[in-house]
């Protein structure tokens, strides 16, 4: 990773562990801070892109599956068979896309 986008990652947590809202100016403020000549550019991209977002939750869902860890939350809350059934129906939905039969050629042909 540059150093560019390095230093704007950095400053983007001590923003988001401290609570503030993350901003092109904030974060260009801290990485000026930190003595690190950084364009413009780059604060004004990552604020963007965490603008509504937490960063906090961001990292700690880093490792889950997305969608698998949404469902299997309200399972263990609610102890209901409910998300169980939505999991198997979109393990379904996603046996059903195309393969290469359905396009009128196959492996050896």
């Amino acid at each position: 990773m540059a150093t560019n986008e390095l230093a704007v990652s950095y400053a983007a947590l001590i923003l988001a562990d401290e609570l503030i809202e993350i901003t092109a100016e904030k974060l260009q403020t801290l990485v000026k801070a930190a003595s690190v000549e950084v364009e413009p550019i780059w604060t004004s991209l990552f604020a963007k892109a965490l603008e509504g977002k937490d960063v906090k939750d961001l990292l700690l869902n880093v490792g889950s599956g997305g969608g698998a860890a949404a469902a299997a939350g309200p399972s263990a809350a609610t102890g209901g068979s409910a998300p169980a059934e939505e999991a198997k129906e979109e393990a379904k939905e996603e046996e059903k896309e195309e393969s290469d039969e359905d396009m009128g050629f196959g492996l050896f042909d």
